[in-house]
């Protein structure tokens, strides 16, 4: 049987993937309503993003708990301040998302041919973020599983790296297509801007699972 401890603790767990899930999947709907065209839901997938930061202060809340009500020991101390980095980057990642989403939701609305193309061709990065989102939630969920979670890590490192390589081919075609438009090279800077921007959320989900590493097996953080 768990103790009060532990189970103020694996609670603490359970609301850091909670709060993750409920990212994953506004940004997979996003995503799904990007490819469809769809302005008006990507409006409504928007508004899902509205609990994340009272679910992140009341983590934050329950690990100040936890230090003032036990004296965790050091794995357990380094676990719990593990997730108070995570909780950071998880409003940092809800800011992207609906930046992001509100970004393209304007930039659809320039019923602009070629920009609705580029905006479809770059959800490739997206489709990367989606795979590390569901990396992410599964190093939460084999978190006693060491060998587990770095695969996972390195896994999510590879889908980091994925989205250099497509922002690159996709930035070349921009700024071919940038210097034949007439009148539209501010539209199509501003599109890349936005799509570098995107690129922020998986480059947060990879820092995440190392803090998850940090939390299970220590090192630097």
């Amino acid at each position: 049987m768990l103790t009060k401890y532990e189970q103020a603790r694996h609670a603490v767990r359970a609301e850091v993937l909670e709060t993750i899930e409920v990212l994953a999947d506004t940004n997979k709907e996003g995503y799904e309503a990007l490819v469809a065209g769809d302005t008006v839901r990507v409006a409504e997938v928007r508004k899902n993003l509205k609990c994340v930061t009272s679910c992140t202060e009341k983590i934050d809340n329950d690990i100040v708990l936890i230090f003032a009500r036990y004296t965790p020991e050091a794995r357990d101390l380094r676990e719990m301040v593990s997730y108070l980095k995570i909780t950071s980057a998880l409003n940092r990642i809800r800011t992207n998302i609906n930046n992001y989403l509100k970004n393209m939701q304007g930039m659809m609305a320039e019923d602009d041919e070629n920009i609705v193309q580029f905006i479809k061709d770059s959800l490739s990065i997206n489709r990367c973020t989606i795979n590390a989102f569901e990396k992410t939630i599964e190093m939460l969920k084999t978190f006693d599983d060491n060998d587990k979670i770095k695969q996972l890590a390195i896994e999510i490192d590879v889908e980091y790296a994925k989205t250099d390589d497509i922002y690159a081919l996709l930035e070349k075609s921009v700024l071919q297509k940038m210097g034949e438009a007439d009148g539209k090279a501010e539209e199509y800077f501003n599109l890349l801007k936005y799509i570098r921007k995107n690129l922020k959320i998986i480059d947060r989900l990879d820092s995440i699972a190392q803090r998850v590493i940090f939390a299970r097996m220590g090192g630097k953080l």
